[in-house]
């Protein structure tokens, strides 16, 4: 390939990065929603406390999701999907991009301001204490409690659209462009 030629798939970090990412938000989801109406118990304890870990772990991923993304630009759209793409559907597309970021973020800090205003400390996997982020604050607890749900299914609601998008452009349009993000079968 010359230089001149356009990457047109994204690098294989950032493909592993993805697919990583969007396992564990299914699974965190998954276990947020089941453990929910759980009763109290020790299997409910068990599950709260994998459900922290592994928002923590998404937090740690997202962070070095963005410096990679910080350090290694995407891949342009190909010069096909970017002329016959309409102007809403690539301001949609970045809207979206932003607002994933933003929820990758968001809700495991929400979910551990929550944790330490009710008073539930987050230990890592058993053994890491974590600091708390906010003193112990019953009433301050709930409102966040709400905020941290209402960030979950927001970015469900987003991860839902772009899978959407994606299967779009991949059974509708036609396009290839799904396939910069698949892992290569080579």
């Amino acid at each position: 390939m010359n230089r001149h030629t356009p990457i047109l798939r994204y690098h294989g970090f950032s493909i592993a990065l993805h697919w990583l990412l969007a396992l564990a938000l299914l699974g965190i989801f998954a276990v947020g929603l089941y453990v929910a109406d759980l009763p109290f118990s020790p299997q409910r304890i068990k599950l709260i406390n994998w459900h922290k870990w592994a928002g923590i772990c998404i937090l740690v991923l997202s962070v070095v999701r963005l410096l990679w993304r910080l350090k290694t630009r995407p891949p342009a759209l190909p010069q096909s999907i970017e002329q016959s793409m309409p102007v809403w559907q690539k301001q949609a597309l970045h809207a979206t991009h932003i607002g994933l970021y933003a929820l990758f973020f968001a809700v495991p800090l929400l979910g551990w301001a929550y944790s330490s205003a009710a008073g539930f400390p987050i230990v890592l996997f058993g053994v890491l204490p974590l600091p708390d982020l906010l003193a112990l604050d019953k009433p301050l607890a709930e409102s966040i409690k709400l905020l941290h749900k209402g960030g979950a299914l927001a970015l469900a609601g987003l991860v839902l659209l772009h899978v959407a998008a994606a299967l779009k452009h991949h059974w509708i349009d036609r396009d290839g462009l799904l396939q910069r993000m698949l892992p290569s079968t080579r």
